[in-house]
């Protein structure tokens, strides 16, 4: 076992520790999923950037920027990083306003328990596939600090953040998120200068890129179309990611859910430039990588002093133990909030909570599985941004600023939305599926509401 390895296993240990110490003071269902709505602007800012700035803006995206330049980070952090800052401006004051508990509250407020049910189901799997592409992040840090395979990596890590879930809840995550959010920042810059100051020559490094991999445009040739839905899918998906909205609406106030996201965006923007510059010099520094998202970790190893390795490794595992976290609470907070303890609405709140950690181990193994048949992480977090939002994102628009349809508007726009998605993501392999499913839920819920306004 190497001395990195060891660092890594004290640093979740120690997380695991503040998981189970915060474990003791939760009582209630809100205390669980929303972290007792008490979050301020430090708290609140932090752990919006810590559940969103992951594994997937430093592994995955680093990877992705290696393999096809900063047109392959269109969506992460670029995308991403401007959906914080949206939801800041425009949905987090309404939204917090709505005292929710999840986001399919607001369906059953403004649409029906039909409404509700619907998008649970479809919102889950989204969720399921975010907590996925974290565990295969976590793996391949393991594997970058050890000689454990791929596979063996992802299976300890999905049994490290499943306990660590189960134990903390959204409470422990708001603490932890501070510390290793900061610690994080603090080693990205490191590892920035560390590769400017120590690689001879990195002007003519940078100089040597060719210039087709320094611009976002995708390459020539790409249809209109297409780079639209690059960019939608990052937009209008993951700004009514229920990952997002919980962390928005456990904040104490309206005003600190508004400035806490957008500070955040502007962090993750800022901040996500650093694996963006590490993938575009990283093809000159350590050219022919078999896997390219590794190249945030073997950067890290071979520029950084071994301590401060550690403890930049250690902040990474933090990152996405905190990222799991939150979408593993979200599936479950869906399914027992929304399902099982609508059906029985006396349960008391110590029961609330067990289902809830009950639906959080069961989540956990499905997430496991499905990040060892992945093809990587950037494309889980893509396909998760894409599936099942754009209905999803429709019927939050008109519900919250309009007054427009009802529950048969909503319903058809839901389903009408995944079905084009679906078919044509994997029938017609359209490249531009989610921008058509978009399209096809805001066309259904506009027609189908004028026949129920008139009615």
């Amino acid at each position: 076992m190497t001395w990195l390895l060891i660092g890594i296993l004290i640093y979740m240990s120690i997380q695991l520790g503040i998981g189970w110490w915060v474990s003791r003071f939760i009582k209630t269902e809100k205390d669980y999923l929303l972290a007792g709505r008490k979050l301020g602007y430090i708290l609140g800012t932090f752990t919006i950037f810590a559940t969103w700035f992951g594994a997937e803006s430093v592994v995955g995206s680093s990877g992705a920027i290696y393999s096809g330049g900063l047109a392959g980070g269109t969506a992460d952090p670029f995308g991403f990083g401007l959906c914080l800052i949206l939801m800041g401006l425009v949905f987090a004051i309404p939204l917090w306003k709505r005292k929710l508990t999840t986001l399919a509250d607001l369906f059953r407020q403004r649409y029906s328990s039909g409404v509700e049910k619907i998008a649970v189901f479809m919102m889950v799997p989204s969720t399921l596939m975010w907590a996925a592409a974290q565990i295969r992040a976590f793996g391949q840090v393991l594997t970058a600090s050890s000689s454990l395979e791929l596979e063996v990596a992802i299976a300890i890590a999905a049994t490290i953040v499943i306990v660590y879930t189960i134990l903390g809840g959204l409470l422990a995550v708001a603490y932890t998120d501070l510390i290793q959010g900061a610690i994080l920042i603090i080693g990205l810059i490191a590892l920035f200068f560390l590769v400017i100051f120590n690689t001879p020559d990195i002007a003519g490094v940078w100089n040597s890129i060719d210039p087709d991999r320094l611009t976002l445009r995708q390459p020539q040739g790409t249809p209109l179309l297409e780079r639209i839905d690059i960019w939608a899918i990052p937009l209008c998906g993951s700004v009514v990611a229920q990952e997002l909205v919980a962390r928005v609406i456990a904040t104490r106030s309206p005003k600190v859910a508004q400035r806490s996201s957008i500070a955040a965006g502007s962090m993750y923007l800022g901040f996500g430039l650093i694996p963006a510059f590490i993938g575009l010099v990283g093809l000159h520094l350590m050219p022919g990588l078999e896997d390219s998202e590794q190249i945030i970790p073997l950067m890290a190893q071979a520029y950084m002093p071994t301590v401060l390795y550690i403890i930049f490794a250690g902040a990474l595992v933090s990152a996405i133990l905190s990222t799991v976290d939150s979408a593993l609470l979200v599936a479950s907070s869906l399914i027992s909030h929304n399902i099982l303890v609508k059906s029985k609405p006396d349960m008391p709140e110590r029961n609330k909570v067990g289902w809830a950690r009950f639906f959080v181990f069961i989540f956990g193994i499905v997430a496991w599985f499905i990040a060892t048949n992945a093809e990587g992480v950037y494309n889980l977090v893509v396909d998760a941004a894409a599936f099942g939002t754009a209905g999803i994102f429709t019927i939050v628009v008109f519900g919250l600023f309009t007054k427009m349809g009802g529950k048969r508007a909503a319903s058809l726009t839901l389903i009408v939305a995944m079905s084009v998605w679906l078919s044509a993501t994997f029938l017609f392999e359209l490249e531009w599926a989610y921008l058509l499913s978009l399209i096809c839920a805001i066309s259904t819920y506009t027609v189908v509401s004028l026949f129920e306004d008139i009615d």
